[in-house]
């Protein structure tokens, strides 16, 4: 009897190896906003949902990182859910605080952006299997502000 119950885990996991699962991939990061307390960049995350029915997204967590530092990281609760055997559009905002900035004045210098990475970890709610996280990563130059779009000019 042992046996086969053996047998059928192996059996599901490989299943469940070979499902396919949803996927995403950073589209673009750009400026959003400037504000008082920080600059706001959005993430357009692309996420492919291969399922027939929408699926939960319980959260979106984020770590933004510019010289091999986390200059911003958080987590947004409860973003929605992914449209059904569709591709879905999310937008993550990353807020990074002005003092930050200011300590990445060697990476900024003359052309006025930062090499950043971005990690993002989606965690879905998949039915059966429970909770299961997406991982996104993106590499890339973002700009930073300039007097004209601070104030207006």
């Amino acid at each position: 009897m042992a046996g086969l119950m053996d047998k059928a885990k192996e059996f599901v996991a490989e299943k469940v190896a070979n499902m396919e699962k949803p996927e995403a991939s950073v589209k673009n990061v750009d400026l959003k906003g400037v504000s008082t307390e920080c600059i706001t960049y959005k993430a357009d995350v692309n996420v492919t949902n291969p399922y027939s029915t929408s699926i939960p997204i319980c959260q979106i967590s984020y770590t933004f990182k510019s010289a091999d530092r986390v200059i911003a990281e958080g987590t947004i609760p409860d973003p929605g859910s992914l449209k059904a055997e569709a591709d879905t559009m999310l937008d993550v905002e990353v807020k990074v605080p002005h003092s930050v900035l200011a300590s990445l004045v060697k990476d900024i210098g003359a052309d006025w952006d930062i090499d950043y990475e971005l990690n993002i970890i989606l965690t879905v709610d998949l039915p059966i299997f429970g909770n299961f996280n997406i991982p996104v990563n993106s590499k890339g130059e973002v700009k930073l502000p300039t007097l004209s779009t601070l104030f207006g000019c």
